[in-house]
């Protein structure tokens, strides 16, 4: 259990660059300097390691995240054949509850090919199972699970698949928040644990803050989050009237394209400025992860005008020459380097040569004006930000590819990048100083070794508001 001491003395650690002791009182970072006198408050000997604001993961997805506490991973590297697919599943069969089904996740079309309920029957899983996409975009449901959703949710959307009869074949794209009305209260029970289990590990990570990207958040959605506590949680699905309780706050509104069904110039200009308010409007985060939707956003953006908040989400694809015009609008990149390292072998083969040096650029929107800042996208990528940092400067893939030298950045820079604020990530990294809140990451060695390459996890504590949140 926390408890919050009447004041907190981190002793010996590195801030900045020199060896200095932290005094934090309430909420707040209160002196910061050599050999600080002890008074009534609990004392932490650093011994020398870094101390540095709480980090924060731009891009996450906190449900989904949880979801993934429940689920059975059927994608690569775990997962790498048809044999292994129908072994995972059949594992998981004989251990779903009474009433339940089995939610399988990583699902990419190496393993086994393209996924249909024909597929799913074949393996005769005696359980209801969905399966998830490694995009995120795609559910697969076998027969018994799409009879189940049919009654409770309409079919009738062209984001369902179809087989040549016309009738549904288990392929679902962007369909979370319509299928989660179909899907049976059992898992839904568990979940609460299950975010209270990714609080946890989020904190021993070091990070105290979050940005949620899930799109048109449902407001049950939202009150589910208060148990992220301590962590602040930035939401990008906030509905623009709806009251949100202590710990979270709306950000830019999210624009979820969709690459198999884009909008039209002028539908995407009316869904970014709604009202034709102009500089009045609202800023926005819009999903791009082709060059397609990147092309079509920037010139959206130019017609409605920039908004200093406005952010792109992944820029998975994003060609030099757009660089002038990205500036030009005024956002903020934020990308997932990790990705380059979980899906690079992939991406070798199923992506375009010509789009290869355009995946996940960093280095280079930089120099050209472009903020640019690291998140995890999380359960879709790996939720360790120490991860992320090492895949942004290596940018190696698992089989040892190397996508884009020359857009590797120095894993201190691609770790400043997780010390911006949620709110402004274009701005300079927070730094600790007198009268800043008390949101902190003790390491438990220096900067530099804690960034090696092979490195594991260095974070000793974290401090939120002042109380110590996790580690001792």
């Amino acid at each position: 259990m926390t408890v919050r001491p009447p004041s907190l003395l981190v002793r010996n650690v590195e801030v900045g660059g020199r060896i200095v002791d932290v005094r934090v009182r309430g909420e707040l970072v209160t002196e910061i300097g050599r050999a600080l006198p002890r008074t009534a408050e609990d004392v932490i000997d650093g011994g020398g390691s870094a101390l540095l604001p709480g980090l924060h993961d731009h891009h996450i997805h906190l449900h989904a995240l949880a979801a993934t506490e429940l689920s059975v991973d059927v994608g690569p590297p775990n997962v790498t054949s048809h044999g292994a697919l129908a072994d995972a599943l059949r594992s998981a069969a004989g251990s779903t509850p009474p009433g339940g089904w089995i939610r399988a996740i990583g699902y990419h079309e190496s393993v086994a090919g393209p996924l249909d309920r024909y597929a799913l029957d074949d393996l005769e899983l005696g359980v209801p199972v969905r399966v998830q996409h490694r995009s995120g975009a795609l559910w697969i449901l076998d027969s018994s699970a799409l009879d189940h959703v049919r009654t409770r949710v309409a079919m009738d959307s062209h984001d369902v698949g179809r087989d040549v009869t016309g009738e549904p074949d288990g392929r679902f794209w962007r369909f979370d928040t319509r299928l989660r009305d179909g899907i049976p209260p059992v898992a839904i029970q568990r979940h609460r644990a299950a975010l209270e289990t990714v609080r946890d590990r989020l904190l021993g990570f070091g990070i105290t803050g979050v940005t949620d990207a899930t799109p048109d958040l449902e407001s049950e959605a939202i009150d589910q989050l208060s148990v992220l506590a301590p962590i602040h949680v930035q939401l990008l699905g906030a509905p623009a009237r709806l009251h949100l309780g202590p710990g979270l706050s709306r950000g830019p509104r999210k624009l979820l394209l969709r690459d198999h069904d884009l909008p039209d110039f002028d539908t995407l200009c009316a869904m970014i400025d709604p009202d034709s308010s102009g500089a009045g409007r609202e800023a926005v985060a819009v999903h791009c992860v082709s060059r397609e939707s990147l092309v079509l956003t920037i010139a959206a953006l130019l017609q409605v005008g920039p908004h200093a908040l406005d952010r792109i989400e992944h820029a998975s694809i994003a060609p030099p020459d757009l660089d002038p015009l990205l500036v030009e609008v005024g956002v903020t990149v934020v990308t997932q380097p990790d990705f380059l390292r979980t899906r690079g072998d992939h991406y070798l083969q199923d992506v375009d040569p010509g789009d290869i040096e355009c995946l996940y650029r960093w280095r280079s929107l930089e120099a050209a004006g472009v903020p640019v800042v690291a998140s995890s996208d999380a359960p879709y990528g790996s939720d360790n930000p120490w991860t992320v940092v090492r895949s942004a400067a290596s940018r190696e893939t698992r089989g040892g590819r190397v996508l884009g030298d020359n857009e590797r950045v120095p894993a201190r820079r691609a770790l400043e990048s997780l010390l911006r604020p949620l709110d402004r990530p274009d701005s300079p990294a927070r730094r600790i100083h007198v009268g800043g809140p008390a949101d902190l990451c003790l390491l438990d060695r220096g900067v530099d070794d804690a960034l090696e390459p092979d490195g594991d996890c260095p974070v000793r504590l974290t401090v939120v508001r002042g109380t110590v949140a996790a580690g001792s």
